[in-house]
């Protein structure tokens, strides 16, 4: 059992609310990549690539204490980290071991939602062993994991996805944090609003310069303020500070997109980094294209500026996309027609969408890992 746990099993479920759980494994490829090379144990190790032009996919906690992060460039993680031990991600193992996880989520519920290799949520109301509780099928999966895979997960339980994952963060690493019923509004309001899901360091500094700095600092302003400052984004924060969610946890996506999003450290704007980006961003999404087994005719662009105002531009085709040049060509025709931009981005992402047949995989990223890759 961990040491950061937080609620004991008991009282933790009431009659007539869901009971989900939202797992998230501990700097997911950085502890691959340390459990099968001792030599990098208790090391700060980033995987990614190490060049000027590389990217932080991953970083473990222990190069995350010299502030190394997700998408940060790699030229710049060296300098915080001059130690920092970089790998090149290995994918088909990470699958692997992502199997292996989801294989033992399914051991209790059908209800399991991915959302990437590292992370997922469970629907465990009418669990398949009967146990009832949600906290200790938590606690079972956990042992499980560690037990199968030598790996740490980190988990939260909640009556809703939005709180469980805010919970499974709580305590990390290899941590366990319930929000019982009833308390999800006070668990929310003494949170700072930069560990809300989808507000990053920009949002953050935008909302402490309004004097909103808690949940509770967000809970008092009205969503006519909010729409005013953050357009759609505002009914997500409204709903948030009141520890509101009403997603199900949903198996078997409708499939729809092939995509990925990333947020920067910090914001873009130049003509010829913008292009670079996008090229990096190509890359990856067009591989997740080709494991989709996917074919689509519609390309979308997304820019969210500084501001937090988002731009999307799409191009259909009356064909399916051919191949991964027309793919970047559609991709780098409607970032041209935007250019140069009024102001520096926080996000990018591209999509294909339209498809005949694939897998959504377009999710906003968090910190520890870039959910590009």
């Amino acid at each position: 059992m961990a040491a950061h746990e937080t609620e004991s099993a008991a009282g933790d479920e009431a009659d007539g609310l869901r009971k989900v759980i939202h797992v998230d494994m501990d700097a997911f490829y950085a502890s691959v990549e340390q459990r099968d090379d001792p030599a990098l144990r208790g090391k700060p190790v980033a995987v990614g690539g190490s060049s000027l032009r590389g990217v932080v996919a991953a970083a473990s906690y222990e190069a995350r204490t010299f502030g190394v992060r997700s998408a940060m460039p790699s030229a710049r993680a060296a300098r915080l980290c001059p130690d920092l031990i970089f790998r090149k991600p290995r994918f088909e193992v990470y699958r692997e071991v992502s199997q292996q996880i989801r294989a033992i989520f399914h051991d209790y519920t059908p209800h399991v939602e991915p959302l990437s290799l590292d992370e997922a949520y469970l629907d465990v109301t009418a669990d398949l062993k009967g146990i009832g509780s949600a906290t200790r099928i938590a606690e079972e999966i956990r042992r499980r994991i560690k037990a199968e895979t030598g790996l740490t997960a980190s988990a939260g339980v909640s009556y809703n996805k939005f709180l469980a994952k805010l919970a499974s963060d709580q305590n990390k690493p290899d941590g366990l944090c319930v929000i019982r019923p009833g308390k999800g509004a006070q668990f929310v309001a003494v949170l700072p609003v930069r560990r809300f899901h989808g507000v990053g360091p920009r949002g953050a500094e935008k909302m402490a310069r309004l004097g909103i700095e808690t949940g509770a600092d967000l809970r008092a302003r009205d969503i006519g303020f909010l729409r005013a400052q953050f357009g759609s984004f505002a009914e997500y924060l409204y709903q948030a500070a009141r520890g509101v969610d009403l997603r199900q946890v949903r198996a078997n996506r409708p499939r729809k997109s092939v995509g990925g999003e990333r947020t920067f450290f910090d914001n873009i704007q130049g003509t010829e980094a913008l292009r670079e980006t996008l090229g990096n961003i190509v890359d990856i999404v067009w591989e997740r294209v080709q494991r989709a087994e996917a074919r689509g005719r519609t390309v979308t662009l997304k820019l969210r500026y500084a501001d937090f105002q988002t731009l999307t531009r799409a191009r259909s085709l009356h064909h399916f996309v051919a191949d991964k040049a027309e793919f970047s060509a559609l991709g780098h025709a409607l970032l041209e027609e935007l250019l140069p931009l009024p102001q520096p981005i926080r996000l990018m992402g591209l999509t294909l969408s339209a498809l005949e047949r694939g897998e959504e995989d377009s999710r906003p990223p968090k910190d520890g890992q870039l959910p590009l890759l």
